[in-house]
């Protein structure tokens, strides 16, 4: 009992069956053009880093409130003893 489902061909990936040489040639340029913008567009892998972190976090966060609270207390004493190191040499 096997149901018959196309499977999905990622866009950096070249469909098999193609006989035809053009609609091949055509099939990996289009192929070859989707690899370098996913490996070019920095902003968008940049973008789904930091989603993919904030997900990690939040996920850490659901399984340890205690720790994601210590964590924040850390960061916000660091961002506060940095802030006043730079207005005391400012200052000096």
């Amino acid at each position: 009992m096997s149901i018959e489902r196309p499977v999905p061909v990622p866009r950096t990936a070249v469909p098999l069956g193609i006989t035809d040489p053009v609609e091949a040639a055509r099939a990996e340029l289009k192929a070859a053009l989707a690899a370098i913008e996913v490996k070019a567009n920095l902003p968008r892998r940049a973008s789904d880093a930091v989603d993919r972190t904030v997900h990690d976090a939040r996920a850490k966060a659901q399984r340890n409130p205690g720790a994601a609270a210590a964590a924040v207390a850390g960061v916000a004493a660091l961002v506060g003893v940095a802030v006043w190191g730079i207005v005391r040499a400012y200052t000096r």
